[in-house]
């Protein structure tokens, strides 16, 4: 069972989480899932199914994603407004330390906040995501300007998933959860995920880290995961086969697997 709940932020935001209810019985270490740019929360809800059982769940719903509502002020759209989001929901839930799961922005996302509160890592895994993009401020640029042509979100999201790499199982959710944003708030979190550095703190992880990529995602190219990998001390690199740019939800199995191998070995699942 997964339970929806929202939270006021410091700034005034909401943000959300889908909390795998039946998760509260282990302590070693919660799971937490950050989304991308086109998602929401309900991107992770096979793995809340699968690890709900063996490890604290809880994927957060980032403010202005369309699936918690009032949009805030785009002006609170940015990296560390997210991060605020991820302690917010963590704080309510009197979760102190967590190992971090993020998608594309999600893991911009977990490099901001590890930046404010490395000490509450355990650890650390990316999925289809990088320290910098290249040329961020020109692919962010790009792909408003596609916004603003198609004129509105629904349109745009049947455009934008035909270029994610996706099986075509997977096109209805992509288009819907992408859809259900508004077009200030798509243009504010578009900013955020392309735009940001953080090539200069990589070597400051010191909690064990994984990065997975999609061995078919075409809008983050290999060489960016294995930057990241490069980057970070003890980062292991990771193939999920036959999947996009949303490797979780593209090839579940597949990706699963990877996350319950590296969960293993810390010895927090068993």
């Amino acid at each position: 069972m997964i339970e929806s709940l929202r939270f006021t932020t410091p700034d005034g935001a909401i943000a959300g989480a889908r909390v795998a209810a039946a998760s509260a019985r282990s302590t070693s270490t919660a799971l937490v899932f950050v989304h991308g740019v086109g998602s929401t929360a309900a991107i992770w809800d096979r793995q809340l199914e699968v690890f709900g059982d063996e490890l604290a769940c809880v994927a957060i719903e980032l403010r202005g994603n369309g699936a918690v509502k009032p949009d805030p002020d785009p002006s609170l759209i940015t990296r560390g407004g997210f991060a605020q989001d991820v302690t917010t929901v963590l704080d309510a839930l009197r979760i102190e330390h967590f190992t971090l799961v993020g998608c594309s922005l999600g893991g911009v996302v977990a490099l901001e906040l590890y930046t404010r509160a490395g000490s509450r890592f355990d650890a650390l895994v990316t999925l289809g995501s990088f320290a910098r993009y290249p040329d961020g401020d020109r692919a962010a640029e790009g792909i408003i300007a596609a916004v603003r042509d198609a004129g509105s979100m629904p349109v745009f999201a049947q455009r934008r998933a035909a270029q994610l790499g996706l099986p075509p199982q997977r096109m209805e959710e992509t288009i819907e959860q992408m859809a259900c944003k508004s077009v200030p708030s798509y243009i504010a979190s578009t900013k955020a995920t392309w735009t940001g550095d953080y090539t200069g703190m990589l070597s400051s992880v010191v909690v064990p880290a994984l990065v997975a990529y999609g061995d078919r995602d075409p809008v983050v190219p290999l060489p960016l995961s294995e930057e990241l990998a490069a980057g970070i001390p003890s980062a292991q690199l990771a193939a999920v086969e036959d999947a996009g740019h949303v490797a979780n939800a593209d090839n579940p199995a597949a990706f699963d697997t990877i996350l319950r191998d590296f969960l293993t070995r810390l010895d927090f699942i068993r």
